[in-house]
């Protein structure tokens, strides 16, 4: 046994596994795609977070790379370089890609936010991205997030004039083109690749009710009017306290839609009062490995088989989650510590999607 198969061996016994010849990972277990959101700077430059990703998952989402202010970062300009840096990894690998996001209020480049047209001009800026994204992309690409967080927790569009003044809580595009421009946003995507699978993306479906009805009354009017949508994805940053009946109730209902359901982004916070003295303690690792299992039996017993799409993770280990920066406190949300070691909660995940 070389020196990586060796470490590899001492990872599983750590972890709990009874070790075979052939070592068993994530993706080889599950009976859907398994993912991550990847950073291509860390895909790049850290061995750890490479050899993770490469072993345990099948299926890659750009967590950053591939947002508008990433790809457009001026109006007659186009960067695909760290974009391609993903894409083309998944490709070598033999890994499904889902594009995130296409349309979103927040990560918009500053020419974006100062600009001024009207409701035919902020049309075409719509479709001029989505189009060139997608041609540029084209056959290489399972899917993309057309649309991301277009409706408020109450259930009305995200808008402006729903949330007061409040810059980061409005889009741009529902206030300069109504709310018809999720379903151009479709439309556009379709044309440009009728390939590629749709999805509309969301959080916090689990936790509110209203926003969990707007989205399924949308995708009803969709397939009224015949607006190309394949998908639906649920985000799923929730936490140790988060209410085991609301996750049953959200895939109970998106499962009605009979659309490929995604668990799109999930981590499981700790640190639910952003404590800078709190201590990941076996009670906490107990309880998030719990809920862990709970989201993939759930998944597994709610979404029918043909409509599951697959759990991604947002990114690989503790230290590389979004949480950790937003919140600006220590929390442990992810199945890979700081050095790339499974935790108990990873077990927890694996046991689950290998029964």
């Amino acid at each position: 046994m070389n020196c990586f198969k060796s470490s590899l061996f001492s990872l599983f016994l750590l972890a709990g596994f009874t070790v075979s010849a052939q070592e068993k990972t994530l993706q080889m277990v599950a009976p859907f795609k398994v993912g991550c959101a990847i950073n291509p700077f860390l895909l790049n430059n850290n061995k750890g977070y490479k050899a993770v990703v490469s072993n345990e998952f099948n299926s890659i989402t750009a967590e950053n790379a591939l947002k508008f202010y990433s790809l457009h970062p001026k109006r007659d300009e186009f960067n695909f370089a760290m974009g391609d840096t993903v894409v083309n990894y998944a490709l070598a690998n033999k890994k499904r890609m889902h594009g995130h996001c296409l349309v979103w209020h927040e990560s918009a480049p500053k020419w974006l936010n100062e600009f001024v047209g009207d409701s035919a001009s902020w049309d075409n800026i719509l479709k001029t991205h989505i189009q060139t994204v997608l041609q540029h992309y084209k056959g290489k690409m399972t899917s993309w997030d057309v649309v991301n967080e277009a409706f408020f927790d109450d259930g009305n569009f995200r808008t402006e004039k729903t949330n007061g003044t409040n810059k980061s809580n409005k889009t741009y595009w529902y206030n300069h083109l109504g709310a018809d421009y999720i379903a151009h946003a479709f439309q556009y995507a379709h044309e440009a690749d009728p390939s590629t699978l749709l999805f509309y993306n969301d959080y916090n479906q689990e936790n509110s009710p209203a926003k969990l009805k707007a989205i399924i009354a949308m995708v009803t009017d969709f397939k009224q009017r015949g607006i190309p949508i394949h998908g639906l994805g649920l985000q799923m940053h929730i936490s140790i306290n988060t209410k085991n009946e609301g996750i049953i109730t959200a895939l109970k209902e998106v499962a009605k839609t009979g659309l490929l359901i995604h668990i799109s982004e999930l981590d499981i916070s700790v640190n639910t009062h952003h404590d800078s003295t709190l201590v990941y303690n076996d009670s906490l690792k107990a309880l998030q490995s719990e809920k862990f299992a709970f989201v993939v039996e759930q998944y597994r017993k709610w979404i029918p088989k043909k409509q599951q799409y697959g759990i991604t993770c947002w990114n690989v280990s503790d230290a590389d989650s979004w949480l950790v920066k937003w919140h600006k406190s220590n929390d442990w949300p992810l199945l890979f510590d700081k050095n790339y070691q499974r935790k108990e909660c990873y077990t927890a995940f694996y046991n689950s999607l290998k029964k």
